[in-house]
């Protein structure tokens, strides 16, 4: 039994380490972004803040949905504009934490958001 025991809390180990992962990539975003400007000369333009949700299952284990941040900055441009210092934030607020509670972490949602400048070309 204790050598079940081990097997179990190796497999609960390595499953945590995995959980929860969003991957983003700039180079496949598909719309023009700037990560970051010149500290001197900060981005013009209007700021904005989208939010989605992506959501996990069993403890963070599996993902279940997964938002596009391509297309959360393509709702932003319009007429040849682009995006500048664009941030993504992966937080747990307390509606994420609370409803992970309530289903005893089955499902795990986590709130992304993408805020930026919009900017003229």
């Amino acid at each position: 039994m204790p050598r079940l025991l081990r097997v179990v809390a190796v497999l609960v180990l390595l499953a945590g380490t995995s959980a929860c992962s969003l991957t983003i990539d700039a180079t496949t975003l598909g719309v023009p972004a700037t990560l970051a400007s010149d500290a001197a000369q900060p981005a013009q333009g209007t700021p904005f803040k989208v939010r989605a949700h992506a959501t996990y299952a069993f403890w963070g284990v599996l993902k279940v949905g997964q938002p596009s941040v391509g297309k959360m900055l393509a709702q932003q441009l319009v007429g040849g504009k682009s995006v500048a210092d664009v941030r993504v934030r992966v937080r747990s607020r307390f509606t994420d934490l609370l409803f992970t509670v309530l289903t005893a972490g089955v499902l795990v949602p986590r709130t992304v958001e993408v805020e930026g400048v919009v900017v003229g070309q």
